[in-house]
């Protein structure tokens, strides 16, 4: 972030004159300062020159330099979390490193009900196969973390044993619960949907308090924020191949923060528009990340609003919060009406997003003047909206913007193409 040194450099020469002040003459009267326009800081090493420009000329139009500003009717901005106001996904890296820290407070029993809990019977889509190239079925690979999961509680000195985290973690039981774990997660999303997969996920932190959770998610994410960006990959033991075989699961390591977000979200704020996040992850998990002051993004608390778990007090619940909806696609529509504009009386003026599970937020509002897509090169539903992004690139006031980045670094480009991890060559789309 930018800082300006003039008011030390003011502060610095008024002392000076103090100094001087035997031979310098004070003014008869002070003349009245004008109140300072806040700048508009964009970062023109990372945005599309356009982006930036259109931004400003948006922030101009609606925020406290407008002629039309009204205090008492902000204008106000949602932004999606995962792979947009950072690098990559912070509750899939919470997963991996809930599993790596075997930081579940669950007994055997708990946790054979809830790595079953509403996944519907039988294979999964046919890309999830085994070594052997035999499609994974739900029993057979929960079946497998039973026998693991059991081991492990009762061996990890964290549960119910005495062995230390960095002995266990040796073991072919936890190398096997690893890789089966992670490729159930990503079996049950792409099979049957984030609408069964996502409350999924979240029910692993049942039995932890909401304080519990916060304090793992901040450790996952500043172990994560060290990581390099790679695809890792985690293979079962071969000589524990259990009912559902050897599998391999993939996961993309490593978190980034994204500046250019914290930033617009800082010179939202100082122009008087009001900055919300929209997550399809546990709420307090994102609210960890966004309201931290160490990782810059300075989000209040109650503008955080993703998903949420049933609790007993402070503890959380294998349930999902009753008439609180899936915060994910057309529930992110549902929840801001519900939340922001039966409150304030209308919709976002901008809103910025990165795949499918935005779509509907970025376009289901007449008041948002720009929804800003950081370029995935996704194709579904978020897709269409990159291309009409991209068939607009020359028109004078677009609805959507593509804003581009490179995977390797997680840095955004001066640009609207992205180039993917592993790729040499950058795309418009995908």
């Amino acid at each position: 972030m930018q800082h300006t040194d003039k008011p030390r450099r003011g502060f610095i020469q008024g002392l000076m004159a103090t100094a001087a002040g035997a031979t310098l003459a004070a003014p008869a009267l002070a003349r009245p300062v004008a109140a300072a326009v806040p700048a508009v800081i964009l970062d023109s090493a990372k945005w599309a020159p356009r982006n930036r420009e259109l931004i400003a000329a948006m922030i101009a139009k609606h925020g406290i330099t407008s002629k039309t500003y009204n205090p008492k009717r902000k204008p106000y901005a949602v932004f999606d979390w995962d792979n947009t106001s950072i690098m990559n996904d912070c509750e899939e890296a919470l997963l991996l490193y809930q599993i790596n820290q075997l930081a579940f407070k669950l007994s055997p029993a708990e946790f054979s009900a809830i790595v079953r809990q509403n996944v519907p019977a039988g294979n999964f889509a046919p890309d999830f196969k085994n070594a052997a190239g035999k499609i994974v079925d739900l029993e057979s690979i929960c079946a497998d973390l039973d026998s693991d999961y059991a081991f492990l509680h009762a061996n990890y000195k964290g549960l119910a044993g005495s062995r230390t985290l960095e002995d266990i973690t040796t073991t072919e039981q936890f190398l096997d619960f690893r890789a089966k774990l992670y490729f159930l997660y990503e079996a049950v999303n792409d099979t049957h949907g984030v609408n069964v997969g996502y409350p999924w996920v979240i029910y692993f932190f049942a039995n932890m308090s909401v304080s519990e959770v916060r304090k793992l998610a901040e450790a996952s994410h500043d172990a994560n924020l060290g990581m390099s960006l790679v695809k890792a990959k985690f293979t079962s033991p071969a000589s524990l191949p259990g009912k559902a075989g050897v599998i391999t699961a993939s996961h993309s390591q490593g978190i980034r923060l994204c500046t250019e977000v914290a930033t617009l979200m800082d010179t939202f704020r100082n122009h008087g528009i009001d900055v919300y996040v929209s997550t399809a992850s546990l709420e307090d998990v994102v609210a960890e990340f966004a309201t931290n002051p160490k990782y810059g993004y300075h989000v209040k608390r109650e503008n955080v609003l993703g998903l949420r778990l049933e609790q007993d007090g402070e503890v959380y619940k294998n349930a999902y919060r009753k008439n609180w909806t899936l915060n994910w696609g057309p529930g992110k529509t549902i929840v801001i009406k519900q939340e922001l504009v039966a409150k304030k009386g209308y919709g976002p003026v901008f809103v910025a997003g990165d795949s499918d599970g935005d779509y509907d937020m970025l376009r289901d509002f007449p008041e948002t003047a720009v929804g800003l897509i950081v370029n995935r090169l996704k194709k579904g539903k978020i897709g269409e909206l990159s291309k009409a992004a991209a068939d607009a690139l020359k028109e004078a006031n677009p609805r959507f913007l593509l804003q581009g980045r490179q995977e390797s670094t997680g840095n955004w480009l001066p640009v609207e193409t992205t180039l993917k991890l592993g790729k040499t060559a950058p795309a418009l789309l995908g």
